[in-house]
């Protein structure tokens, strides 16, 4: 049978042998796609996950993993034996997700992967990548390169770290925001122009200040985001996809309605099957692989729950892949 991380609201994260009976089971909808899972990577989601937080584990018992990355077996319009890719659609918080050799997942959310892109680096990518590309297509309608510096906020992280790499490939100038000095080096090594310290930002400030920002990428929310607004010039875009420092947004309707910026979400768990063929193809094209093999750490079913609570805490840098069948 296959093995699967369990959990449930009243027991820790565990590793077990599942039957497909069980690994059907928390699907709201009948899902008849099998996928051999062979990859998976650990986000933020995941963290909260593998601890049962409500927020997230939706039900109980659950598999967690919000990603999974392996081959079709039945139940496809795709051939048996095509490697595909799934970030998010509820799997790992309403349905049984990646952390389990086997899945049933909805087929409409299934995307083949791109040439040039192998399972591990598939996992690597993840919805951290996915989300990013997903940022990107939306600043890019109206921040070019040239324009000024885009800000990465939570840029040691997963999204972050991927969103300097695809940026600064693109011809952006990128300035990282971190509470962790120590990783300046490597966020410059991703492309990073400059590096300025997140307690400029993570307090309360004027709801108008100078401009600094061409357009952001922001995964933090709270007064971070507010800051940023605050620090657009007329014109930008900033994307939030994220609320590391907490889900609030203290600002008001001025940088709006004196800059014309735009403050655009960015929802990856919900895309529809061409913005997720769209972004995927992007990345295949426009990120630098051997970088992100660079960012990337690898781990097994066995031990990725005791890191769990290491990337709730942001001590863990960068992508960490999941090898399902080790």
């Amino acid at each position: 049978m296959p093995r699967a991380i369990v959990v449930t609201e009243n027991t820790p994260a565990a590793l077990r042998e599942v039957d497909d009976e069980f690994l059907r089971g928390a699907s709201p909808d009948a899902a008849d796609v099998r996928v051999e899972v062979t990859h998976s990577g650990l986000n933020f989601k995941d963290g909260m996950a593998l601890a049962h937080d409500p927020g997230v584990a939706r039900v109980s018992p659950l598999v967690p993993g919000i990603d999974l990355v392996g081959t079709v077996a039945t139940g496809s319009r795709f051939a048996p034996g095509t490697a595909v890719v799934l970030n998010g659609s509820g799997i790992g918080e309403t349905r049984h997700g990646g952390f389990a050799e086997r899945a049933f997942v909805p087929e409409g959310s299934l995307v083949a992967l791109p040439a040039g892109i192998d399972a591990r680096r598939a996992a690597a990518i993840g919805t951290a990548g996915f989300t990013a590309m997903l940022s990107i297509l939306r600043l890019e309608r109206d921040v070019a390169p040239g324009d000024g510096p885009v800000l990465v906020t939570g840029s040691a992280g997963g999204v972050g770290s991927i969103a300097i790499a695809l940026l600064a490939g693109l011809g952006y100038e990128v300035t990282a925001s971190t509470g962790r000095p120590e990783q300046t080096d490597y966020l410059r090594s991703l492309g990073a122009a400059d590096v300025i310290d997140r307690a400029t930002l993570s307090e309360a400030g004027r709801p108008m200040q100078k401009t600094r920002w061409a357009g952001a990428v922001d995964s933090v929310g709270s007064h971070t985001l507010a800051n940023v607004l605050a620090q657009t010039r007329w014109g930008g875009t900033v994307t939030a996809c994220g609320l590391a420092q907490g889900s609030d947004l203290p600002t008001t309707v001025l940088p709006f309605i004196l800059r014309n910026v735009t403050l655009a979400g960015v929802n990856s768990v919900d895309a529809p099957l061409a913005l997720r063929e769209e972004a995927w193809a992007r990345l295949a094209t426009d990120l630098d692989l051997e970088l992100l093999d660079s960012l990337t750490t690898e781990t097994t079913l066995t031990d990725v729950i005791g890191l769990g609570d290491e990337i709730l805490a942001g001590r863990i840098r960068g992508r960490t892949v999941v090898d399902v069948s080790a």
